[in-house]
């Protein structure tokens, strides 16, 4: 299985959009979050299925979380698109962003 991920991410990077909504929520970050996020991000282009990353309950949709700050970062791997959407970004109090990601997909 490990060998099958390194095959595939050498041979695929998947292209990072966002939803609408998702996009006005990180243009609110402050620039130091975005630019945690951006390194993250870049990481989970080449490998976007992380197994601890991965929502109990939703299909395809992972995390990435920065406890620092307390943000959440919230997208969904669609592989017969190679494309990964995100779809909400916020804090994780009262599991705020949890929701929103819940109702966009």
């Amino acid at each position: 299985m490990r060998k099958v991920q390194l095959l595939k991410s050498v041979l695929v990077s998947y292209k990072l959009k966002f939803l609408p909504s998702a996009l006005k929520e990180w243009k609110k970050l402050a620039s130091p979050i975005q630019k945690q996020f951006k390194k993250k991000l870049a990481e989970r282009i080449v490998n976007p299925e992380v197994p601890a990353s991965k929502l109990r309950g939703i299909k395809n949709i992972y995390k990435i979380k920065l406890r620092s700050s307390g943000y959440r970062l919230i997208y969904e791997v669609n592989n017969s698109e190679i494309t990964i959407y995100v779809v909400a970004v916020g804090k994780r109090e009262r599991g705020i962003v949890y929701n929103k990601a819940e109702k966009r997909t």
